[in-house]
């Protein structure tokens, strides 16, 4: 008697299993699926051409809006606006539950804005010589890379689905325009290439990780950082080549309208990624991947946590100098160095 009882119960939940959303799906959202969990990014799930067009738009944009404003109102006014907007920026940023077009790329277009300012103040501010500053925010971004790796276990961008990782991916992208703005002066005024050579030089560099993705396989998330990074001295060039006066070796465009342009141009694109979701993938697609990235170490949250502040008061501290330093004159920051 407790045979067909058996089969009729296995017959019932075989059909509710197949009736019954599929695992990591109710209504859309993406929940835990069996064996692991499942949570929304927080950051662009593909990686498509328009992510390298915005990203080199926000370079340009970034490296053309600082100087415009730092050469139009008072120097220290438009730096603590920058880092106001910066602020602000990674404040929404990280109060999104997923990603977001219009958050996520605000919050890179402030950063490119900023990081071209943190980076100037190291030179212009306080006199520190190019390659001196492009060493720094090479190791800073080394640093970042090391404790992230320790902590996480991976830099994939795939796996940023919580806020430690996110922060470890901020403090990242600070630390590579302030290194790709420092590394675009370098070739630009050291090593007097000048704007559009520095263009040609730094277009050739970014094909590398290019051609040994998809020609030679190298590991994507090598390239992927290898590539994000030189895409900031590329599109800061472009900005300074078409921005500054024919006298300094630019077309004489202005920095105001190379500004204006790629703004428009950068909303363009934005809206229409946040209409058409084209770097979202299908939460079936998501659920779906296999689970590689490995489980974080115990107490790494509070770990990115410290990270982030400390790269937050450090750039404070580097506003707070700077200013001090114009105010008070020259002679205040070669005392203190």
């Amino acid at each position: 008697m407790s045979r067909p009882t058996t089969r009729r119960r296995t017959a019932r939940s075989v059909a509710a299993e197949r009736s019954s959303p599929s695992d990591g799906q109710i209504h859309g959202a993406i929940v835990p699926p069996t064996g692991g969990v499942r949570r929304a990014l927080r950051v662009p799930a593909e990686i498509t051409v328009y992510f390298w067009a915005i990203k080199g738009l926000s370079t340009a944009m970034g490296e053309s809006t600082s100087d415009y404003l730092v050469h139009t109102i008072h120097p220290v006014p438009a730096v603590l606006l920058g880092f106001a907007g910066f602020l602000i920026a990674l404040v929404l940023q990280f109060s999104m539950r997923r990603y977001l077009a219009w958050t996520y790329w605000f919050a890179v277009v402030m950063v490119g804005v900023f990081g071209t300012m943190a980076a100037d103040v190291l030179h212009v501010g306080l006199g520190v010589p190019y390659f001196a500053s492009a060493t720094l925010y090479g190791v800073a971004l080394a640093a970042v890379f090391v404790t992230w790796q320790a902590s996480e276990k991976t830099l994939s961008i795939h796996s940023i689905d919580r806020f430690r990782r996110e922060a470890f991916y901020w403090a990242a992208v600070v630390a590579t325009f302030a290194l790709g703005t420092a590394a675009g002066d370098l070739t630009a005024y050291t090593f007097h290439l000048g704007y559009f050579y520095s263009i040609v030089l730094f277009a050739a560099v970014i094909t590398i990780p290019a051609v040994g993705f998809w020609r030679f396989g190298w590991n994507a998330i090598f390239t992927f950082w290898f590539a994000y990074v030189v895409t900031r001295p590329l599109g800061a060039s472009c900005a300074d080549w078409m921005g500054k006066p024919v006298s300094l070796g630019g077309l004489g465009f202005g920095q105001g309208r190379v500004s204006l342009v790629m703004t428009v141009l950068i909303v363009c694109l934005v809206t229409y990624l946040a209409v058409t979701r084209k770097d979202v993938p299908d939460d079936r697609e998501v659920t779906n991947r296999p689970q590689r990235e490995a489980s974080p170490a115990p107490g790494s949250a509070g770990l990115a946590v410290r990270v982030l502040l400390w790269l937050l008061l450090l750039v404070a501290a580097m506003v707070v100098f700077f200013a001090a330093g114009y105010l008070l004159g020259p002679h205040f920051v070669s005392h203190v160095l």
